[in-house]
């Protein structure tokens, strides 16, 4: 594996920088408190780095976290893979026998790639939803490159096929399906919001107040990955034989919303059940997406995660 930073000006103020895994191009950002702790954020199904709110990675930042994210392959401005022949909701992708465009175990090797290209021997990793599912992965595979595993709303890696969707609620699937808004700023905006919608808890008001500063920046770096169902359909259909969750070493918390409409609580439990000396935090009122009210929380809960380590360099 070959892997180095490329920094690309892309505007005015704004720089991406890229690591390379072999042919694949991934799209890094650092978000701020460099020589702090090294943590990797890694975002979901289909989302670019954008969909982590700056609220959030300013909280971390201030927690003492050097931050970067980055886009998964096939999501933001990373390398898309060649179409798939397939049609179909993404969440089909999970019942396919016909192989996979790439392997579960690529995409950990990308985030390790991302942890060269800054020069990181070691990191934490903050992975929320799919993104969690990868941090796990990367923990089992890449063990010594793991300093603590913060999972936030997301399926235990040990689960697969139909056993994913018994983790599931039916109901806003079928909603996401349902979604169809034109490729237009507007549009963008108001798929935006409905996804957002659809991911928060019960009674929750979401306003386009509390996504439009992702979609600015997407719209300015010309992504929209969450319209791009065939990539995200090659992402869910990546396999894995990596190993199961007890050969996780690493400090772990598992966070979940105790009113997270699409995936239940009993995921985390099963998760923090199979990863050793694992901690699980179900916080009340919370939904699957990250609004406004959790940044702090969140941001303590993998403060006090990281705070379990011996004081040491992490560079």
């Amino acid at each position: 594996m070959f892997a180095y930073a490329v920094r690309e000006f892309e505007g005015p103020q704004t720089m991406t920088q890229y690591a390379r895994n072999g042919e694949i191009r991934i799209a890094v950002e650092d978000l701020g408190g460099a020589g702090g702790h090294p943590l990797l954020l890694v975002m979901g199904l289909g989302t670019s780095r954008f969909w982590w709110p700056d609220g959030l990675a300013a909280e971390l930042v201030r927690r003492g976290f050097h931050v970067a994210a980055y886009d998964q392959r096939d999501a933001g401005q990373s390398t898309h893979l060649p179409a798939a022949r397939h049609t179909g909701p993404p969440v089909a992708a999970l019942l396919r026998r016909s192989p996979s465009a790439y392997t579960a175990e690529d995409l950990t090797d990308d985030a390790i790639a991302v942890l060269d290209a800054f020069g990181w021997q070691r990191a934490h990793l903050f992975g929320h939803s799919m993104g969690g599912l990868v941090a796990q992965r990367i923990a089992i595979r890449h063990p010594g490159r793991v300093l603590s595993l913060t999972s936030s709303a997301a399926v235990p890696s040990d689960a697969r096929g139909l056993r994913v969707l018994r983790y599931l609620h039916v109901a806003p699937l079928v909603k996401f399906a349902r979604l169809h808004y034109p490729a237009t700023p507007e549009g963008d905006l108001g798929l935006a919001v409905a996804l957002a919608r659809i991911l928060a808890a019960s009674g929750q008001r979401i306003t386009e107040d509390d996504v439009r500063d992702l979609v600015a920046k997407e719209a300015a770096h010309q992504v929209t990955s969450f319209r791009d169902a065939k990539a995200q359909s090659r992402q869910i259909g990546a396999a894995w034989s990596g190993g199961p969750l007890r050969r996780i070493t690493a400090p772990a918390l598992v966070l979940h919303g105790a009113q997270d409409p699409l995936v239940r609580p009993g995921a985390a439990r099963d998760i923090a059940a199979a990863v050793p000396s694992a901690r699980l935090r179900i916080v009340p009122d919370a939904g699957h997406f990250l609004s406004r009210d959790l940044w702090s929380v969140y941001a303590d809960e993998v403060h006090a995660l990281a705070g379990r380590l011996p004081t040491r360099p992490t560079g």
